[in-house]
């Protein structure tokens, strides 16, 4: 399966914005629509589209910001995968693509996500990759979750 995690450029943002979560889902996480403008006005927000053999099947959008304890956090603000692909095994195989590049990327300790109390598949799916609830909230009230990085395991 050939898989690449891509930028997302005037070539690209049609498809990433033809991207669609589960209306079950919808309460959990922001349209793409909605984090690409969020991420042209705040430059820390990176989107970045989740691709497999070349067709867009999810979404994802990390920053580096800054923390009052820490120098800065690396946050996995947005991750998703269409609708149509879900169920195949692409929200495991691209969290754990989305770790390694964050790992790589940042050479960070910590990566940092929140979560919807709620959102029990995405619950699980991050506890199974390590990530536990640190008892902090975020601005929108959603629970921090933390997973520390072995980087030992990511090279």
């Amino acid at each position: 399966m050939f898989t690449e995690i891509r930028d997302i450029t005037a070539l690209n943002k049609e498809e990433i914005l033809a991207l669609r979560i589960a209306d079950n889902q919808q309460n959990f996480i922001e349209s793409t629509k909605q984090c690409l403008a969020e991420a042209a006005t705040d430059q820390r927000f990176i989107p970045v589209g989740l691709y497999r053999t070349d067709i867009a099947v999810g979404f994802a959008m990390y920053g580096l910001f800054p923390h009052k304890d820490t120098a800065q956090r690396v946050w996995l603000d947005r991750y998703f995968i269409d609708e149509r692909y879900q169920h195949k095994g692409l929200g495991k195989y691209f969290l754990q693509q989305l770790i390694i590049y964050l790992v790589a990327k940042y050479s960070c300790q910590n990566i940092y996500l929140s979560v919807y109390d709620n959102n029990i598949v995405a619950i699980e799916l991050y506890k199974k990759f390590g990530f536990v609830f640190n008892g902090e909230l975020d601005e929108n009230g959603e629970k921090v979750m933390v997973k520390e990085v072995h980087t030992h395991d990511y090279h």
